[in-house]
């Protein structure tokens, strides 16, 4: 009988809380304990969506024990990123994320101050600024020209590509040699093994975690994750450790050599000058460094590959947009050599499909943010220590903002006779954030659109593609669960030359 009015009792608190007793915004029944856990399966972004098309464009849900806010407007979105941006700089706490920065000690996931600040700073000044971009170009442009050559072979033998699997290979070359001056696949299983961690790094920080979320489960590992936490956490640590040990032995020869000045500078050798220096305004620890390479290959890869991915098929499924893109291209660049990242400021076109790709599949489908202050919005009270998701997904989705919504139109970016792709994608328009927006988007926007633009726009002009999965002639395009909006089904393409390219590369 206690049980059950303990049961009553929490359950009447939960709806007095959720319908307005503190002027929170609407919210669906929650269930005792769980709260609104149930409603998110089997996929979040879409679940929110569906949510926030009954309740309205804010909700207050339950999460187990943590309270939230759902924003699923331009308009809701830019009331928490701009108007009160300060209040809600902060990134909640997850276990996994925990587990695997070394507690918090890297960039992404910090929490909001001096030591984020400063590695903001050095971010946009240093490791992703486009002094150190431009120094690294050849990195990128030997990189793609490396999968062109695999995809030559290919058309050679008309054999079927993984492209998800190449581009994450792709990916993941191009974020090693720029972070350490080495590519991670020299071998199939050293490739193998860098995917693997890759991917798990993103399953496991985007899978629910219920003892992030129900208070008296937080030291019980219900679900198994803990040991997966602690084993990715050991495999990751004893490679950086490894890349840092080879990285060290290298520059202490150079310096012996006294030529240390004659090659450029990796973003490793940047960090460690950082923590080198008695003069910065932050000590670096070696577990900071760490951290930022998890960082940098966690958000480097899976999110470039999978944006590429998306907008191949969603060419190969409007053969028309493609065939435009490839005259674009053709017209702009010709036939005599391969398109290059200086080009892609006079294909406009290109640019387009890209903001498209990223309006319908961002690779980070939630924005997702804590508050650390009491704060009003509209006419709703939201207290401190809010979870706040935002829906990029549903956002770019929005019928308010854009017209027949669910098509993959690209000239919806262009204005007519301008011969310019309209509207930024660097968040200071509310209804597109791919890339988040203010102080915590992401610093490394101009980098993924470099790499993503780039690589599509080679990859239309040197190839054709017919589909390889005996499937049919439309590639399907079911999303599947995960932190960076991944493919429910690979897309596997048989290449198809469309000259002779070995001249070009």
């Amino acid at each position: 009988m206690c049980g059950i009015l303990l049961l009553i009792s929490a359950t009447i608190a939960i709806i007095w809380r959720s319908q307005g007793g503190n002027r929170l915004p609407p919210s669906p029944l929650a269930l005792p304990i769980i709260g609104h856990l149930h409603l998110l399966s089997p996929i979040p972004h879409q679940a929110f969506h569906k949510l926030s098309t009954k309740y309205g464009p804010l909700i207050y849900l339950l999460l187990g024990s943590v309270p939230c806010v759902l924003a699923s407007t331009a308009e809701t979105a830019k009331e928490f990123l701009k108007t009160h941006e300060l209040s809600f700089s902060d990134r909640p706490f997850s276990a996994a994320v925990d587990y695997l920065t070394y507690g918090s000690a890297d960039f992404s996931f910090a929490p909001y101050g001096p030591y984020w600040k400063f590695m903001k700073k050095i971010c946009m000044s240093e490791l992703l600024g486009g002094r150190t971009l431009d120094q690294l170009l050849p990195v990128r442009r030997e990189e793609i020209r490396r999968l062109l050559m695999k995809m030559i072979r290919k058309s050679d033998s008309e054999d079927t590509v993984d492209v998800g699997g190449e581009l994450i290979t792709l990916a993941n070359n191009i974020i090693s040699r720029m972070m350490m001056n080495k590519r991670c696949s020299e071998s199939e299983k050293e490739a193998e093994d860098v995917r693997s961690l890759v991917h798990e790094v993103a399953e496991l920080t985007g899978t629910f975690n219920l003892s992030d979320y129900i208070w008296f489960c937080r030291n019980i590992d219900l679900q198994g994750l803990r040991k997966r936490f602690e084993d990715l956490h050991v495999r990751f640590d004893a490679m950086a450790e490894k890349i840092m040990k080879e990285h060290e032995e290298v520059r202490g020869e150079k310096n012996e050599r006294g030529n240390e000045g004659d090659r450029v500078k990796d973003l490793l050798d940047i960090l460690l000058d950082v923590a080198e220096d008695d003069k910065a305004e932050l000590k670096l620890t070696r577990e900071n460094i760490k951290a930022f390479i998890l960082d940098i290959f966690a958000a480097g890869t899976d999110t470039t590959a999978i944006t590429i991915e998306w907008a191949l098929a969603e060419l190969i499924n409007q053969p028309d947009i493609f065939d435009k893109a490839r005259e674009e291209i053709d017209s702009v660049v010709g036939k005599s050599r391969l398109v290059e990242e200086s080009d892609i400021q006079n294909l406009p076109y290109l640019q387009a499909i890209v903001k498209e790709t990223l309006r319908l599949h961002p690779t980070a489908p939630l924005i997702v943010r804590e508050s650390t202050e009491d704060c009003k919005i509209g006419e709703y009270n939201i207290p401190k220590k809010t979870r706040l998701f935002v829906n990029v997904w549903a956002i770019g989705r929005d019928p308010k903002h854009w017209d027949n919504p669910l098509e993959f139109r690209p000239n919806r970016f262009l204005t007519e006779g301008s011969g310019k792709s309209q509207l930024d994608v660097r968040g200071q328009h509310f209804h597109l954030l791919p890339f988040g927006s203010g102080r915590r988007g992401c610093p490394a926007t101009t980098l993924a659109l470099q790499v993503v633009q780039t690589t599509l726009a080679s990859m239309i002009q040197c190839f054709k593609f017919k589909l390889g999965d005996g499937k049919g002639t439309t590639v399907d395009m079911t999303e599947a669960p995960g932190l960076t909006l991944p493919r429910a089904h690979p897309l596997v393409c048989v290449p198809v030359a469309r000259f002779n390219l070995l001249p070009l590369i």
